[in-house]
C-alpha cells in the first residue's frame, strides 16, 4: 500500500528553517526524490477514488510561492498539496489534500465558485434548504467535518437576499467546503490512504446534491446535454 514518506515531512521541516533559494538549490535532489514518492501516493489516491468516482485530473501545487502581492517574501511553501478534479460537466466538486508537518488536512467542496454558480447555489438555499441541512446534519458527516468554513462569508446578506431569511447562515457563504485535519501520526500510519479515501467518500452525498443543483435551473430543468 502506498504511504506518505516521513522524509517528505523532514524535508519540509528543514525548508521552514531555511526558506531561501540557495538552500533549495543545494537540496534539490532531496526535494525531487520526495516529490517522486508523493506522486506515487497521489496516484494511489486517484486509483482508490476511481473505484466509485471518475477523476479527470490531478493537480500538484507548486512548492514555489506567489510572492508578488504578499508581505511574506519567503519563496517556498512549507507544505505539499494536490487536488483531484472530477470528470464531466455533470460531476461537480473537488477533492483536496494538504500535507504539512503538524497541519495536514483533506478538504472538499466548492471554493470560490464563479458568480453564476454562486448565485445558483444561493437561490437554491433560498428556495429550499432542507436537503443541504440534512446532508450537513448526517451523523457521519458531522463527526468528520464541522460544517462549512465560515471564513469566507459576506458580513450581512448578499445583494438581492433578505438578511432575515431562515437560510441566511448558508446564503452568506462565498465558498462551500468542509475539511478534516490529520495528525502526523495518522499521516504516517499504514491505513492513512484508507482513512483519507473514507473522508473523501463522505463528501459524495454533498457532491451529488450540488451537482444536481448546478446542472439544473430553479425549475429542475437540465442545463447540460
Amino acid at each position: 500500500m502506498s504511504t506518505v514518506p516521513k522524509s517528505a515531512f523532514e524535508f519540509l521541516k528543514k525548508l521552514k528553517k531555511n526558506n531561501h533559494r540557495d538552500w533549495m538549490t543545494e537540496n534539490k535532489k532531496e526535494h525531487q526524490a520526495n516529490e517522486k514518492s508523493l506522486k506515487i501516493f497521489y496516484t494511489a489516491v486517484v486509483e482508490r477514488l476511481n473505484e466509485s468516482d471518475e477523476i479527470e485530473k490531478t493537480k500538484v501545487f507548486r512548492i514555489n510561492r506567489d510572492i508578488r502581492f504578499s508581505k511574506d517574501k519567503t519563496p517556498y511553501n512549507v507544505h505539499r498539496s494536490a487536488s483531484f478534479s472530477r470528470a464531466g460537466a455533470h460531476r461537480r466538486g473537488g477533492y483536496y489534500l494538504r500535507l504539512e508537518p503538524g497541519n495536514s488536512l483533506m478538504a472538499g467542496g466548492f471554493f470560490g465558485p464563479e458568480p453564476a454558480d454562486l448565485l445558483r447555489i444561493r437561490k437554491e438555499f433560498e428556495m429550499d434548504d432542507q436537503e443541504i441541512r440534512e446532508i450537513l446534519a448526517n451523523s457521519d458527516f458531522k463527526k468528520a467535518f464541522n460544517g462549512f468554513s465560515t471564513e469566507y462569508q459576506v458580513k450581512t446578506a448578499p445583494k438581492g437576499f433578505s438578511k432575515e431569511h431562515p437560510a441566511i447562515d448558508l446564503i452568506k457563504n462565498k465558498s462551500f467546503f468542509v475539511s478534516h485535519n490529520f495528525t502526523d501520526k495518522e499521516v504516517f500510519a499504514p491505513d492513512f490512504l484508507d482513512k483519507l479515501v473514507h473522508h473523501y467518500m463522505l463528501l459524495r452525498p454533498f457532491f451529488d446534491y450540488m451537482s444536481d443543483v448546478l446542472t439544473t435551473d430553479l425549475n429542475g430543468v437540465s442545463l447540460i446535454d
